[in-house]
């Protein structure tokens, strides 16, 4: 089937792919695990039409991308705009191709210059939200890799903050000494629960607790899973704590998949909040569908 349009989200670790019809619908979506992180500058086309060629015509199809493929190291890059600012303050940058087949733009990402910080495919994210919930005054938290906590206000992006909790959780389990304790199946959530409550009320003792969770599996046994509910709720709980101007009496909404969200929400809902929840996927569509129609 060919597509009147092709939307791509391309991460650090994978590319997300959906091919639009001439009336809208969704008519084909494709992955692959060619990142951002996996790629040089040419790479890139024909990473993506391993997966868009099957939906290309004879003529060109026009290709809008969100993500990394337009940071510094990606594609081309794309540069930011300057927060406070639309979720989609820039136009896009076009892509150099070789295939006539395709006509490929990516879209910007916002920054903000005090604290520094950056985001690239989120904002998409959050223009997809805007998109349906136009109206709304409060905080979006996208948790991941980097957790973003995004204030939004009057359809702009005012300010957001940055937290490396999932690489954080990432390298403490496979190159830290709690990789010994960590490797194995099951959760706990009382465990989660409770060492996200610490985290957040005794930060400083972050060191610590982390090598108490290997000195716990020595002495007395603590399952894998246990052991990573527990590593899993400090960082949260230590995020949640930094984040807490962000969050405290607000209206929240977390974006993202529920093995990604569910672990925020329960911490939140202890804290007194009920945090309303939002697909990531379905979200990025719609903000680079929302792209779309305002370039055409």
């Amino acid at each position: 089937m060919t597509a009147a349009w092709i939307a791509a989200d391309w991460g650090t670790s994978n590319l997300r792919l959906w091919a639009i019809g001439s009336e809208g619908e969704v008519i084909g979506r494709d992955s692959s695990s060619s990142g951002m992180g996996t790629l040089a500058p040419e790479g890139y086309e024909p990473a993506l039409l391993a997966l868009a060629e099957k939906y290309l015509g004879d003529g060109p199809t026009d290709v809008l991308v969100c993500g990394m493929a337009g940071a510094k190291q990606g594609w081309v890059e794309a540069p930011y705009a300057s927060a406070p600012c639309k979720p989609s303050g820039l136009a896009p940058v076009s892509a150099p191709t070789n295939d006539p087949r395709l006509r490929v733009r990516i879209l910007p990402g916002v920054s903000q210059q005090d604290p520094a910080d950056v985001m690239r495919g989120e904002e998409t994210q959050v223009a997809g939200f805007l998109a349906g919930n136009p109206d709304f005054d409060g905080i979006l938290c996208l948790p991941g890799t980097h957790s973003k906590w995004v204030h939004v206000s009057a359809g702009e992006i005012v300010s957001f903050r940055t937290f490396m909790t999932g690489e954080l959780f990432s390298l403490l389990s496979s190159q830290s000494v709690l990789r010994h304790s960590l490797h194995g199946e099951g959760w706990d959530d009382s465990a989660f629960a409770e060492a996200a409550s610490e985290a957040m009320s005794r930060p400083e003792r972050l060191g610590s607790s982390l090598f108490s969770l290997r000195a716990a599996s020595l002495l007395t046994g603590l399952a894998p899973g246990t052991a990573r509910a527990r590593l899993s709720g400090m960082l949260i709980g230590l995020e949640l704590a930094a984040a807490r101007p962000y969050w405290l009496g607000q209206r929240v909404a977390l974006i993202g998949g529920p093995l990604l969200t569910e672990p925020y929400a329960k911490a939140l809902a202890a804290q007194g909040l009920a945090p309303e929840t939002h697909d990531g996927d379905n979200l990025a569509l719609a903000g680079l569908t929302a792209a779309r129609m305002a370039l055409v």
